[in-house]
């Protein structure tokens, strides 16, 4: 028992000693008064408005682009191979037979455009189809694109041309179905 009283008088202790004599209280020191705002000297007014400059001139209009028929002259089919090669080559290849490197893991593959007994049974209109709306919209993998966003519909003709070039045996001309 006498272990008890002594380690409770020695916590008591400890503690008196820790937080220090309570007989002396802070004197709190009176805050002198802000002192009052300096007396604000008149803004001068702004300068007046400077007057506008005069307009640029008009920058030149851009140069139209042709349109990219065929009938409009140049290579229809080479304009089409650089679009292809930009959009379609990821999955088609560039030749249109080697699957490109988008193809990994496809399923179904994307069509080998080199093929001509397939290729050259599809009308142009059902490739333009494809191409502009993507593969679902002619019962297809809904994983062919739609490039209708990103090409014109004379690019497009120009995709289906160079296409067209790519099919072996070649294509004769336009389908009866």
């Amino acid at each position: 028992m006498r272990l008890i009283r002594w380690t409770l008088c020695a916590a008591i202790a400890g503690t008196a000693l820790a937080c220090g004599d309570s007989s002396q209280t802070p004197t709190a020191q009176p805050t002198p008064p802000n002192p009052p705002p300096p007396a604000e000297a008149p803004v001068p007014p702004p300068p007046p408005p400077r007057p506008a400059p005069p307009p640029a001139a008009p920058a030149p209009a851009p140069e139209p682009v042709a349109a990219a028929d065929s009938t409009q002259g140049g290579d229809a089919v080479a304009r089409g191979a650089a679009h292809y090669k930009m959009l379609c080559a990821t999955c088609h290849g560039e030749d249109g037979c080697t699957p490109g490197p988008g193809a990994v893991g496809l399923n179904p593959q994307p069509a080998k455009h080199c093929d001509g007994n397939y290729m050259n049974k599809l009308s142009d209109e059902h490739i333009f189809k494809v191409i502009k709306e993507g593969g679902a919209s002619v019962g297809k993998s809904p994983l062919m694109a739609a490039w209708g966003g990103a090409l014109t519909d004379d690019q497009i003709r120009d995709v289906i041309a160079f296409v067209r070039s790519l099919a072996k045996p070649p294509y004769p001309g336009h389908p009866t179905t």
